[in-house]
């Protein structure tokens, strides 16, 4: 429950401490005094967004701080889902800054809004006046019947499954897409695929073939100047080996005279034997190249295949080439593999459709379950708070198709008189009626979903007298089992609470601001006292409001 909240340099608030009670805490205050204002701090710590002007002093940040006790709610499991310290006595603080800049923490530790929010839906359930809409829509009277029958556990799995069932839908949905399109492509691929595997290209031929067919077409030059190099070296008439034998033979003779030239001898020696070698090799080389033309057209012509190949799609090598294969490859092998693909995702799809079945069958069913509760329960509160004919009646319809909430779609039907025909219920119900219907509705889920706040923000539109005093015994009763807290205009109301607090303006210094105070007995008797008659209320009047908190 709400223990205390501390607001600070918010609106027309300077600093307040509000410590509530733990059952039914009553707010008052004439209008504009300051209520709103409350609410407002209030929706900032459950992570509504900030708006502007929120500051009572811009040279200083504003501070929103509620302490909640938690002991018996169950949120351990919540607090380690959002990575959160677990504090019997949680703290959740916002802070605002004039440069529009927003934090906030729990316990402490820095969140999101979005954590905020789903920490805050566990803690207090705001009703306000214009709350009332809600009952019109199918997700809230869903709400209803799912609370009551408490299965929020086989929701969440039914919801988990359905994501499952939605996404693999999608994916079946895109792959066939992806089968259609790829189909037309399907025998260009293989096309050229079958083109260059009968190319069947290599990684290193190009050059190797390059570098052939250069040879091929110089084959005559090549024998004439290997040929030419061989004569120059051994044949012609003053050729190299025979001068270089001369030239040994001198230092040979030399040598015999001057033995420290040995050497020179030595490396001359060593010299034409290699010379020898290389024009024997000269001559091989020669004599090894021929001019075939057979072989230089193959060549040639394989050379122009793998050019032409090449310039068809747009690579500069034969590596291109291979990579193109194997890309092909792979896409045909895709094409092959996605007719199993869709195989498996339609058993897939097939499998979680029987379980959502078997889910959504056993949601239908819990809230088939309830519903006479729920109508009976509702119209017993009805006839306390002044419609004894009133009637609900909870229309059920399962369809074929599935939904984030079911197959169900529900229709809240109502009619607040004798021998008037059931309708929705936003197009019979006053604003009175529709109040007293949510609040009767509010008692119900409260009591089964242990929530531990519930605020009912003047939600007594419409109502007054007898009608007014038995809403306050409906409060006081819910506030049996969780906290209330009721902003409400009407002296029947008040009277009904443990604890009574007043939003009052004062007007101090340069500045107008809100402030809240505790009221004591007289105090209380006195406020009571002026909803009833006024300003200056009578003896009358004060033994009235006597009586009233009695």
């Amino acid at each position: 429950m709400l223990s205390k909240l501390l607001i600070k340099n918010y609106a027309l608030i300077d600093a307040l401490d509000i410590e509530f009670d733990k059952k039914l805490n009553i707010i008052t205050g004439e209008t504009g005094a300051g209520k709103s204002i409350i609410m407002g701090a209030l929706g900032l710590i459950l992570g509504n967004r900030a708006e502007s002007k929120h500051f009572f002093d811009e040279s200083s940040k504003c501070v929103i701080e509620g302490h909640f006790e938690v002991t018996s709610y169950d949120l351990k499991e919540l607090f380690n889902s959002l990575d959160l310290d677990y504090e019997d006595v949680t703290i959740i603080r916002r802070e605002l800054h004039a440069d529009g800049k927003s934090r906030a923490f729990v316990n402490d530790t820095p969140v999101t809004l979005q954590t905020l929010k789903l920490l805050g839906e566990r803690l207090i359930d705001i009703h306000s006046q214009h709350a009332s809409l809600q009952i019109n829509t199918e997700s809230f009277q869903l709400l209803v019947l799912d609370t009551v029958a408490q299965q929020q556990s086989l929701l969440n799995e039914y919801k988990e499954n359905y994501q499952a069932y939605k996404k693999a839908i999608a994916s079946l949905k895109a792959l066939e897409e992806e089968i259609s399109k790829s189909r037309a492509e399907y025998d260009f691929n293989q096309f050229i695929y079958n083109e260059l595997e009968q190319a069947n290209p290599q990684p290193d031929e190009q050059a190797a073939l390059e570098s052939e067919q250069n040879q091929l077409e110089n084959a005559e030059e090549i024998k004439k100047y290997f040929h030419g190099a061989a004569s120059l070296m051994q044949s012609d008439e003053q050729n190299v080996l025979d001068g270089l034998k001369s030239v040994l033979s001198f230092v040979q003779t030399g040598t015999k005279y001057l033995p420290s030239a040995e050497s020179i001898q030595v490396r001359l020696h060593s010299t034409l034997i290699e010379l020898k070698d290389i024009a024997a090799e000269l001559e091989q080389v020669a004599d090894g190249v021929s001019m075939d033309e057979e072989r230089l057209t193959i060549v040639s012509d394989r050379l122009s295949l793998l050019y032409s190949l090449q310039k068809k799609h747009r690579v500069d090598s034969n590596e291109g080439l291979l990579n193109l294969l194997e890309d092909l490859s792979h896409k045909l092998q895709d094409s092959d593999s996605q007719e199993e693909r869709i195989e498996v995702l339609k058993a897939e799809i097939d499998k979680l459709h029987a379980s959502l079945a078997i889910q959504a069958n056993k949601i239908t069913e819990n809230r088939i379950s309830v519903k006479q509760h729920i109508e009976q329960e509702v119209q017993a509160v009805l006839a306390k708070v002044g419609m004894p004919n009133a009637q609900l009646q909870i229309e059920l319809k399962k369809k074929a198709e599935f939904k984030s909430s079911g197959q169900d779609e529900v229709a809240f039907l109502f009619s607040a008189n004798k021998g008037q025909t059931l309708q929705a219920i936003h197009k019979v119900a006053s604003g009175g009626e529709l109040s007293r219907v949510m609040l009767a509705i509010k008692s119900l889920v409260a009591k089964s979903s242990s929530l531990p706040t519930i605020i009912f923000d003047e939600i007594d539109t419409g109502i007054s007298g007898e009608v007014a005093l038995r809403v306050g015994e409906i409060m006081h009763q819910l506030s049996e089992h969780m906290q209330v807290i009721s902003i409400t205009h009407l002296p029947q109301i008040a009277s009904q609470g443990n604890a009574h607090f007043k939003v009052y303006k004062e007007d101090g210094g340069e500045k107008t601001k809100s402030n809240i105070v505790l009221l004591k007995k007289e105090e209380r008797i006195m406020e009571i006292a002026q909803m009833l008659s006024g300003a200056n209320p009578e003896a009358t009047a004060i033994k009235h409001a006597e009586e009233m908190l009695k």
